[in-house]
Formats: structure tokens, sequence, C-alpha cells
């Protein structure tokens, strides 16, 4: 098993609650375009494309999907919070979040700004 393996086990065990959002966010980055990558680090799965575009990150009652350029990013639905000089993210407390914040855009959007630099 390699890292990401281990993690997403360690999940399903511990965060069981929590697993079926961050599969589904994972499945969403890695399918946002060609040759995505991912590595565990800071605790969570970071992905990236030409450079890293967002991260998946779970807590005890609900998982953030973070973006380091996140102030950079058009907020046209209105969910990424956070007021740092770049970092923004969105909660997401249950799988319908993923549906009603628009994660997939922003998905979308960050990896199209990481290709862009």
């Amino acid at each position: 098993m390699n890292r990401v393996d281990n993690l997403l086990e360690d999940l399903r065990l511990h965060r069981g609650t929590l697993f079926p959002i961050v599969t589904r966010l994972r499945a969403m980055a890695l399918a946002s375009g060609p040759a995505i990558t991912e590595e565990v680090k800071y605790g969570g799965i970071l992905f990236a494309s030409r450079t890293g575009f967002c991260g998946v990150f779970v807590y005890t009652n609900h998982v953030t999907l973070e973006f380091g350029d996140g102030s950079t990013l058009p907020d046209p639905h209105g969910v990424l919070a956070g007021k740092g000089k770049l970092r923004r993210h969105i909660r997401i407390d249950s799988e319908h979040d993923l549906e009603a914040k628009k994660v997939g855009d922003y998905i979308n959007a960050a990896r199209a700004r990481s290709d862009a630099v």
C-alpha cells in the first residue's frame, strides 16, 4: 500500500461517516484533468497538476477542501471561507454539500489556474 491508500484505510476505519466524502472529493480531484498527482502531506491528501491546486483534510466532524491560492479563485456560489492572505477552504459536513456547494466547480477552477501557471 502507498501512503494515500494507508491514509484512506485509516479514515475508513476511524472516520467512517466522513470516508464517503473524502473518496468522492478524491475522485473529483483526480478526474479534473490529465496527469493529476496526489500525495499525503500535512495530514491530508494534496492534489497537483502543473502545481498544487487543492487538498482534502479530515477533522472530527467535517472535511475541508482547501485551496492554497484560494483568494485568487472566483467565488460565484459564495462558499469559500477564510480570511488569510491566500488560503481559502470549503467546509463539507455531508455528501449533500458536495452538490449544494458546487464543489466540482471550485476544483476545476483551481486545477485550471494551476495549469495556467
